[in-house]
């Protein structure tokens, strides 16, 4: 079922200046350590930037980040209905403090084939990143995305990535919950031609 909803004839209440911005994705970036053990970390800021190119907005001082500029590499991965508990636990646990969050986390890599950085077992998709560029002061990293790695039985029959297998969340930072992505109720570039 569809709902719709208009602002017509709705007052607005004005929230202020926020980081919100909806679907915000739970991207799990992955990279290995200076002794080669992989680290995670969980970070919502982030999207396609260019062709072929991601940009994230993360801080120094986590552990990945500064593991990420050691190898010049990492990988990112979409947060699942089914990996709830272990995306969040790496978010709030910080490797840092907790050296080995990755495997209490119950996580399980594979070296990538394509960049010097781990594929986390437990998300069927992933992006395999050369790091481009790092700012400090603004936190932005831009990798470019060397090769998309999808697990077997995550293909739709015309070999593009089943969304509702994959079952990809979103984080609400408004109400600090994580959704999960619906049914389809669109097509796009075919829809709008109606108003053609």
């Amino acid at each position: 079922m569809v709902y719709s909803a208009t602002t017509e004839n709705m007052s607005r209440i004005n929230l202020g200046p926020q980081s919100l911005i909806y679907p915000e994705p739970v991207l799990m970036v992955a990279a290995y350590d200076e002794d080669g053990t992989p680290d995670i970390m969980n970070a919502a800021w982030g999207g396609v930037s260019g062709a072929n190119q991601i940009t994230m907005c993360l801080s120094p001082g986590h552990k990945t980040v500064k593991n990420i500029l050691i190898h010049k590499a990492f990988t990112v991965s979409f947060a699942t209905a089914d990996t709830v508990v272990e995306s969040d636990y790496v978010g709030i646990v910080s490797a840092n403090d907790v050296p080995d969050k990755f495997a209490r986390a119950g996580f399980t890599a594979t070296k990538s084939e394509t960049v010097d950085a781990p594929l986390v077992d437990q998300y069927p998709v992933a992006l395999e990143c050369q790091l481009k560029s790092y700012d400090e002061d603004t936190h932005i990293m831009i990798g470019d995305i060397k090769n998309v790695a999808v697990a077997e039985g995550y293909l739709t029959e015309a070999g593009t990535i089943d969304v509702a297998k994959l079952q990809p969340i979103a984080y609400d930072g408004n109400n600090h919950n994580y959704n999960v992505l619906g049914p389809v109720v669109g097509k796009a570039f075919s829809d709008g031609a109606k108003l053609k």
